[in-house]
């Protein structure tokens, strides 16, 4: 086990029951204040504890690497050094933050200096994504797509079970949380209409996620294995897909989403990493026919992560409509970069790589208002008195996630995202 993972490690700053931060977490993320310029953090309760400043105080000094990376405006270049590396960093901050060591716990003009409060900071894209690709990887999502839209006996295409289905997306319109999205405008076609018209969609969805970030870059031509996988794997963000369905709907056939997902994703802020994870692995479904095998894989790969999604409308109304987990996917993040990987596809530090939409067994844990209102047959109530088929002008949609075993939380902040009018 990392030291930092040990569920009896307590911190000598505030960590509030039910944080998404304790001090086995120490996420990594890039922030900025009225008076700091972007640099890298991680975050320790309510508090984000400022990396550029302990190192110029000298106590990373123990672990030699190149220490401007923390003061760059991404963290690409940090998580480039590799596992060695940034996990001795995660532990040695553990240590830093432990109850037992004084270093920084009794300076207290150091100690003022790099704790600042997350409430007076603001939060960035914490990477430069090079490449960004959508998987289709939750068996109980595609079958109930595919039950609207097809035979509900042949809910699934004939590939779906042997392969992890994906598509390469739009990186540069990837924005952290708390970035307005406005409603995508395009083609649609009604179907009892001649021809398609254009404007704002009237199907504008959430689609609930996880991304995955890469740390390690491939030479064009070599392929990643599922036992190689994880040491490309540096951690794990919070990621909602925008999807416009009804612009979707008309120009997916025949080559998939275009302008009804280009138009923006939101990630959570604070990459966890998988060292942090670790404790929360679980079994992965059992897949058949099995599968082929560059697919196969031995051990745990799932993770239990619960994962909630609350929409919040105009006035101030909030309610939860989806609890969903990270441990129902069919395909595992292993699997997907191999599949990924398997032709050749070279990959590059910073590269995301989604799930896609995580739904589980039942109606209550369904992860896009698609499945959730069954095509707006089964409008949600708000308790404003209002309903939802789909997202409205002004909604706020929040995704939160967390793990927790033994005492011991891990979360990844809020993936928030609040739809203005269209332009």
């Amino acid at each position: 086990m990392n030291k930092a993972n040990n569920p009896k490690l307590k911190s000598w700053v505030e960590v509030k029951p039910g944080s998404d931060f304790p001090i086995q977490n120490i996420p990594f993320g890039i922030f900025k204040t009225k008076d700091l310029s972007p640099r890298a953090g991680t975050a320790i309760g309510n508090y984000i504890l400022d990396l550029s400043i302990i190192t110029n105080a000298g106590l990373l000094n123990t672990i030699a690497f190149d220490k401007k990376v923390l003061e760059e405006k991404t963290l690409n270049n940090f998580i480039a050094l590799g596992k060695p590396i940034t996990n001795a960093v995660r532990e040695r901050i553990a240590e830093l933050l432990s109850t037992e060591n004084t270093e920084l716990q009794n300076n207290t003009e150091l100690k003022n200096q790099a704790l600042i409060k997350q409430s007076d900071a603001e939060m960035l894209l914490p990477i430069r994504i090079p490449n960004y690709t959508d998987f289709y990887s939750s068996r109980e999502h595609a079958t109930n797509v595919g039950s609207m839209f097809r035979d509900p006996k042949n809910a699934l295409l004939p590939n779906w079970l042997h392969l992890p289905v994906g598509y390469h997306g739009r990186a540069s319109s990837i924005v952290v949380s708390g970035t307005p999205i406005h409603r995508p405008k395009g083609q649609t076609k009604a179907d009892d209409a001649d021809k398609p018209t254009f404007g704002p969609t009237r199907l504008l969805d959430f689609e609930l996620e996880m991304a995955f970030v890469i740390n390690k870059e491939t030479a064009l031509g070599s392929s990643v294995t599922t036992a190689q996988a994880e040491d490309h794997i540096f951690g794990l963000l919070l990621f909602n897909d925008w999807s416009a369905r009804d612009i979707q709907k008309w120009e997916y056939v025949p080559l998939g989403p275009f302008l009804a997902k280009n138009f923006g994703s939101t990630v959570s802020p604070w990459i966890v990493t998988l060292e942090a994870l670790e404790p929360f692995k679980t079994d992965s479904p059992e897949q058949d026919p099995e599968v082929l095998p560059y697919l196969q894989f031995t051990g745990k790969k799932n993770y239990d992560i619960r994962l909630e999604v609350d929409i919040i409308a105009p006035a101030g109304a909030a309610k939860t409509i989806s609890n969903s987990n990270f441990k129902y996917m069919y395909w595992n993040m292993c699997q997907q970069l191999a599949h990924h990987t398997a032709n050749g596809c070279n990959i590059q530090v910073g590269d995301l790589y989604a799930s896609g939409t995580i739904s589980g067994p039942t109606p209550d844990s369904y992860g896009s208002m698609l499945e959730i209102t069954w095509q707006g047959k089964n409008p949600i109530q708000m308790p404003d008195g209002t309903e939802r088929k789909f997202i409205q002008d002004n909604d706020t949609v929040v995704m939160r996630a967390h793990a927790e075993k033994d005492g011991v939380r891990i979360g990844f902040g809020e993936c928030t995202g609040k739809i203005l009018p269209a332009l």
